[in-house]
């Protein structure tokens, strides 16, 4: 059976012999008049005009004097009818091939054609090939759609070849770009201004997550990796903007799940003079606007479940589904009650089990089950030590969950304010991060004289790709186009290149 070397070797000899004729097998530019679907879908306008393609041949038929060729751009693909012709001269020095020359291509070549268009005598839409360049010469072979390429490991390590082979996972990310440029477009339309904040932080806030570090010579300064873009945007707030968000990449060094990277792509709004009550009213719109945009629909199948995103979100109380479901009062009860629940219903305790963070996961084991969409709201404010706290109850603060088939999906709050107030919740948060909790807010105390010199009253709210996961139902690192993974590097590449220190 022939290895990949074998492969390699016959190609480097292809590539010898092309050098050999005076063609450049990977010319600069390349000449295009229509994409490949156009040839197709409007057949009756083009049958019989001269066009230009290019693409990635992805199968090659010769029959004497005539061969097929089937190339793929990103648009689709389209037939390529070449016959031998007398008196055709090649133009070598622009890296032209001609029928004689074909055993020289392989699948996986780029090319450029061009000819009319026509239908053969069998009825396949094609061009007759009056000229054709290669601009591309592959040294290693795609598999074929027949043999699949399905090891899990091997597709995360070459995604590009992933998504030549399994025409799905292309398509899933041209969705995941619509879903990101249609929050783009819900928001620049209702006023807000996108502005980038930074990635690297003296002092990270904003979540509860284990930040990553780094070191900037210059300054001579170590830095963290943001975990949110929530306090820099807070900032621009106390600096007279009234609607801006962000989205970009943020960093929490925690493990890989089905739900979770260290590493992915978020967003995040930020509204003045707006309240919790405005902001969910908003966000069921949001929803509403970008699912359909990305998908199609706004009916799923998610995780066993029937999800209907038109119909009315209901409102769930923290505290009420924490007694209905677990027989505990969240505001009178002790750590050793928490940490009985938490055992009884199999869940993991930890050394550093709080009262906030028991309850946390008390809810979460709940929250699997849930269909919505619902909204979460009146979380206690022991859990909550960004948010405002409710005027009508001290006890809980103006926060609103999103929860769609077992998943939390968006975060947003009436944003806390005064500045006094949240000095003690962060010194509190402090506390815990000093006893151990490496995942527990550090204070920011320039934050919190931006909130001396005043930050309107406002609401504010994100969300991650996790929420395009869940509705295109993939798992996390699925749903990115590289994944991180442990540096490996096989023997087979080893051996192809004896002379590199791999």
């Amino acid at each position: 059976m022939a290895t990949l070397k074998d492969f390699r070797d016959e190609r480097l000899r292809k590539l010898s012999e092309l050098r050999a004729l005076g063609i450049n097998p990977y010319p600069a530019a390349s000449s295009r008049t229509h994409v490949v679907n156009d040839i197709v879908t409007l057949f009756d306008s083009l049958e019989g005009q001269h066009v230009s393609i290019v693409g990635r041949i992805t199968s090659i038929r010769k029959f004497g004097k005539l061969a097929f060729v089937v190339i793929r751009d990103e648009s689709g693909e389209v037939q390529l009818f070449w016959r031998a012709k007398e008196g055709l001269e090649a133009n070598r020095a622009h890296s032209e091939l001609l029928l004689s020359d074909i055993a020289l291509l392989d699948s996986g070549d780029f090319i450029e054609a061009s000819g009319p268009v026509i239908k053969t005598q069998t009825g396949e839409i094609s061009i007759e090939v009056t000229g054709l360049r290669i601009l591309t010469k592959s040294l290693r072979p795609m598999p074929s759609t027949q043999e699949g390429f399905t090891n899990k490991e091997e597709r995360m390590r070459r995604r590009y070849v992933d998504m030549n082979v399994n025409r799905d996972v292309h398509d899933r990310f041209v969705r995941r770009s619509k879903f990101w440029q249609a929050s783009r477009d819900f928001l620049n339309k209702r006023g807000f201004l996108e502005i980038n904040v930074p990635v690297l932080e003296h002092t990270t806030g904003g979540a509860d997550a284990n930040p990553f570090v780094t070191h900037m010579d210059a300054l001579g300064s170590d830095f963290y990796l943001r975990i949110s873009h929530e306090l820099p945007l807070k900032r621009l707030l106390g600096g007279g903007f009234e609607k801006v968000y962000d989205i970009g990449p943020r960093f929490r060094n925690e493990n890989y799940s089905d739900e979770h990277l260290p590493e992915h792509v978020a967003m995040e709004w930020y509204w003045a003079y707006a309240d919790w009550e405005q902001g969910m009213e908003l966000m069921e719109d949001m929803f509403k606007t970008v699912l359909q945009a990305t998908f199609g629909t706004l009916q799923f199948r998610l995780n066993g479940m029937e999800i209907d995103m038109e119909k009315p979100w209901e409102r769930w109380d923290y505290a009420g589904v924490i007694r209905d479901h677990f027989g505990l009062e969240v505001f009178d009860c002790t750590i050793e009650q928490v940490q009985s629940k938490l055992k009884e219903h199999g869940l993991e305790v930890e050394k550093t089990e709080n009262i906030a963070r028991g309850i946390d996961k008390l809810w979460k084991k709940v929250r699997a089950t849930v269909v919505g969409p619902i909204w979460l709201i009146n979380t206690p404010a022991f859990i909550s030590p960004l948010s405002k706290t409710d005027d009508k109850n001290p006890k809980v603060v103006q926060r609103f969950q999103a929860v769609i088939a077992g998943s939390e999906l968006c975060n947003g709050f009436s944003e806390l304010n005064d500045p006094l107030d949240q000095l003690n919740r962060f010194v509190e948060q402090q506390s815990m991060r000093d006893a151990g909790d490496d995942e527990a807010m550090m204070l920011d105390i320039d934050y919190i004289e931006m909130l001396e010199y005043g930050m309107p009253p406002a609401c504010g709210l994100g969300y991650s790709e996790r929420l395009f996961w869940v509705f295109e139902g993939v798992t996390a690192r699925e749903g990115v186009p590289f994944p991180q993974l442990r540096q490996e590097i096989d023997e087979t590449t080893k051996g192809l290149y004896p002379e590199v220190q791999l």
